[in-house]
Formats: C-alpha cells, sequence, structure tokens
C-alpha cells in the first residue's frame, strides 16, 4: 500500500510543472496581487537606483570641474559672471545664491553681509540636499516592506494549502509541494525586492552624506575668503 501510494506521489510530482510561470498561474488573486506588487516595486526599485547612480556621477564631475575653476580664478565674482545662467550643478547653484546675496548686501556691514551670506548658503544646501535625497524614502520603504509582503503571501498560499489537504484528505508531498512552491515563490520575490534597495539605500545615503561635508568644506572656505 506505502509502495502504491509512494509510486503515485512520484507520478503526480514528475507531472507537475514548477516553472515560474505556471506557479504564478495557479497561485489564487491574494498571492498574485502580492506577486504583481512585488514585481512593480522590484522594477520601480531598480528605476531609482539606475537614476541615483547617474546624478551621483554627473553631480561628482560637475562639482569637480566647479571647484577647479573657481580655485584656479581670479575673483569670485568675476566667476560668478562668467557662470551660465542654467546649470544642474548643486554647487554651482549653492555658490550663486550666496553670491546673489553678497552683491545685495554690499552697502551692509562686513558681519551683516557675512552673516546673510551664511544663512543663504545654509538655506540653499539644504534645498540641494533634499533634491538629491528625493526620493530615497521609496528605497527605504521598499526594502523595509517588501519582505513582509511576500512573507503575508507566503501565509496565505501555505494557508490555502492545508485547506486543500483537508478537503482531498491526501497528505502525499506530491499533492503539498505545489501549494507550498507557490507560496514560496512570494518570501523569494519580497527578498529580491527588498535586498537591492536596502544595499542601494544605505549606498546612496552614503553618497549623499559624504557630498554634502564636500559642499560644506566648500562653503567654509568660500567665507573665509569674502
Amino acid at each position: 500500500m506505502e509502495q502504491e501510494i509512494a509510486t503515485q506521489a512520484v507520478g503526480l510530482g514528475g507531472a507537475t510543472d514548477f516553472s515560474l510561470w505556471k506557479l504564478f498561474l495557479r497561485a489564487d488573486f491574494v498571492v498574485k496581487a502580492v506577486i504583481i506588487l512585488l514585481i512593480a516595486s522590484s522594477i520601480f526599485s531598480w528605476a531609482l537606483i539606475f537614476d541615483k547612480i547617474r546624478l551621483f556621477r554627473r553631480i561628482d564631475q560637475s562639482t569637480k570641474s566647479f571647484e577647479d575653476k573657481f580655485w584656479k580664478s581670479k575673483s569670485a565674482e568675476a566667476f560668478y559672471k562668467s557662470l551660465p545662467n542654467k546649470t544642474e550643478d548643486p554647487l554651482t547653484l549653492i555658490f550663486k545664491s550666496a553670491m546673489s546675496e553678497l552683491i545685495k548686501t554690499k552697502s551692509k556691514s562686513s558681519t551683516v553681509q557675512t552673516a546673510r551670506v551664511e544663512r543663504m548658503l545654509e538655506v540653499s544646501i539644504d534645498t540641494q540636499l533634499k533634491n538629491i535625497e528625493k526620493n530615497f524614502t521609496y528605497l527605504a520603504t521598499i526594502g523595509s516592506t517588501a519582505p513582509f509582503i511576500g512573507l503575508f503571501g507566503t501565509v496565505w498560499g501555505i494557508m490555502n494549502s492545508f485547506q486543500s489537504i483537508a478537503i482531498s484528505r491526501n497528505t502525499s508531498l506530491a499533492i503539498v509541494a505545489p501549494g507550498i512552491a507557490e507560496a514560496l515563490f512570494a518570501t523569494a520575490l519580497g527578498l529580491l525586492a527588498a535586498v537591492p534597495a536596502v544595499i542601494a539605500y544605505n549606498k546612496f545615503n552614503s553618497d549623499s552624506q559624504r557630498y554634502f561635508a564636500r559642499v560644506d568644506n566648500f562653503s567654509k572656505r568660500f567665507l573665509s575668503i569674502i
């Protein structure tokens, strides 16, 4: 009897398709919704990752070029006048804001002038920091919630598998395995979405802090020469 059951289980297991597409098709609507949500989150996460990689490469190059030209210039005002009207480099925008305030306050005392320029630098730096760190929270959210969303899909799928076992009264591995595989597929997708998002968030957060330490250093040096 046991041999017949084992033979039947092997037969069923061999006939079962465990491809990812078939696992998705066999899943119920809740697990399918979880899978679709996790795939969409993963795609969005990777789009943000590539966008931020390009952003940090661009601003690193443009800021290096700005600093080289600035410290080689004859005066800050002459350099300010030579800058293009439109630019996307954060440090250039910060410098232009500070120089604009410096020119406006020429008639003021040096103490007032320095205080207002320093305040403008702080505001400009904060604005550029927010622009660079835009959408960081999405990466953090995906990284922290995706495993739990996948776990929810897994728990739901396993619950359905146990219900199927109870209805069919068949505990054969060949019967249980497809449902368990579908359920675990959701957890795997959750981890697949979360791990790159967490790594990218930590990397970009570190890059952002390093960049603005560089900007802060430039601001202090600039204030010392005005």
